[in-house]
């Protein structure tokens, strides 16, 4: 078999980072083929591509493809240390150095493992100290991020499951946090369901921002049987506009982004096969609590 190379250059998190990556995924997506990754471009790396490409690793595995990291191309030292503390080196050949850092460790769910997800969102995410939040909020906080965990197994049909990388930034004083699955896309769920009940001229013209509108929406929900909860955002939403940060949400040729001038729905020229949340939050001195807390709310 015939072996790709994939070039990884620099990718931030801007919407044409993530493009970038949709585009590497586009070069493989169907493909049933060896690839190895190149680095020798690459002199920084942000956690969302991280848990991108460690996903779009396991997906060409699981489609008996082999995968290659090229450690050697990686001549950038800060770029590896980095994939050393976080854990994502020693999952694919290439040793960790045991600490985290700066880093919330790379991690792969391939089942819902609710207490190691909470556990991790808890301890490594929201309650490491670098966001000031109170014991109670930060549980809710975290709560609410294990939705999105829960949708993906849910809703996506990913069969190679969920991946989480993040990091803090002390420089720009900003918290980062990407979960990624390789399912069906939101999107494409709301389509689906919405067929049962309106006509298919209809629901075909819907568009992935329409669609990602919808999902968000309070009440709103594509699985039957359970309490409808519009992807259990609503806290997560509050939270990031009172914190001065951003939620985004790419899913399918839809873009979803929450920050403190409020939601915005967009359509985006590439589309992705499953769904990408990314969510930043301002580290300052300010201690958050919830407003029957007893100091005073946020």
């Amino acid at each position: 078999m015939v072996q790709k190379i994939i070039q990884i250059p620099r990718i931030n998190d801007e919407p044409r980072d993530i493009a970038t990556l949709f585009e590497i995924w586009s070069q493989v997506n169907g493909c049933h083929q060896n690839v190895r990754f190149d680095f020798s471009q690459c002199d920084f790396l942000r956690p969302n591509a991280v848990a991108f490409l460690g996903g779009l690793a396991r997906l060409i595995e699981s489609r008996r493809g082999k995968v290659v990291f090229d450690w050697d191309t990686l001549r950038n030292k800060a770029v590896k240390n980095n994939l050393r503390q976080n854990g994502f080196a020693g999952q694919f050949g290439y040793p960790s150095s045991g600490w985290e850092g700066n880093s919330i460790p790379y991690r792969e769910d391939r089942t819902l493992d609710m207490n190691g997800i909470m556990d991790y969102l808890t301890f490594n995410w929201i309650g490491k100290g670098w966001v000031h939040v109170s014991e109670r909020l930060r549980d809710a906080i975290a709560g609410r991020m294990w939705e999105i965990y829960n949708n993906a197994f849910e809703h996506s049909g990913s069969k190679i499951g969920v991946f989480t990388c993040g990091q803090h930034f002390w420089q720009q004083n900003d918290l980062i946090l990407s979960v990624i699955d390789f399912g069906r896309g939101i999107p494409t769920n709301v389509r689906t369901f919405l067929r049962q009940y309106a006509d298919e001229a209809l629901v075909s013209k819907l568009s992935g921002a329409a669609c990602l509108k919808w999902a968000f929406e309070r009440g709103n929900s594509t699985c039957m049987g359970v309490i409808a909860r519009g992807l259990g955002l609503d806290l997560l939403k509050e939270f990031v506009r009172i914190n001065q940060g951003r939620l985004e949400v790419y899913s399918n040729e839809g873009y979803a982004i929450i920050d403190a001038g409020g939601e915005q729905y967009v359509n985006r020229d590439i589309s992705f096969e499953g769904t990408l949340v990314h969510i930043t939050l301002r580290c300052d001195e300010k201690l958050y609590h919830f407003k029957d807390e007893a100091k005073p709310p946020y």
